[in-house]
C-alpha cells in the first residue's frame, strides 16, 4: 500500500476511533432510537462495563495508530471489536449498521497495511 495512503487512512481512523472511543465517556454524540431488544443487549453491555472496556480501547488504538507506536497490535485487538458491532447492528440494528460497516472495513484496511508485521506471527 502506498505510504502516503496508508498514513492518511492511519490519521482518519485515528481520529475515528479518538471520537467514538471519547463518546463513550463524555456522551457529546446524541443516542439514537433502538429496538427493544437493542436496547436490552446494549444496557447488559452498559451494566457489565463492556462499553467502558470498549471505549478504552478504542481510545488506545486511535493514539497508537495516530503515534505510530504499536499500531499494528492494536488492529488485532479491535478486530474483534470490529465484528462485534457488525453483528450487533446485522442482527439488532440493522439501521444504523453505516458506522459498524466502516468501522470494520478500515480495520481491515489496516490490517492489510500492516501485513509485513504479522509475517512472523502467520508462518507456521
Amino acid at each position: 500500500m502506498n505510504s502516503k495512503v496508508f498514513l492518511i487512512l492511519r490519521i482518519v481512523f485515528g481520529l475515528f476511533l479518538l471520537t467514538f472511543g471519547a463518546n463513550k465517556f463524555l456522551h457529546f454524540m446524541p443516542f439514537g432510537e433502538m429496538s427493544e431488544a437493542g436496547m436490552a443487549y446494549f444496557t447488559a453491555l452498559v451494566s457489565t462495563k463492556t462499553v467502558v472496556m470498549v471505549g478504552i480501547i478504542e481510545i488506545i488504538s486511535a493514539l497508537a495508530l495516530l503515534t505510530n507506536k504499536y499500531g499494528a497490535l492494536m488492529m488485532l485487538i479491535l478486530m474483534s471489536i470490529s465484528v462485534n458491532a457488525v453483528l450487533f447492528h446485522a442482527t439488532l440494528e440493522p439501521a444504523s449498521i453505516g458506522g459498524a460497516l466502516g468501522l470494520l472495513v478500515l480495520n481491515i484496511v489496516m490490517l492489510y497495511g500492516y501485513k509485513d508485521k504479522y509475517k512472523d506471527l502467520l508462518q507456521g
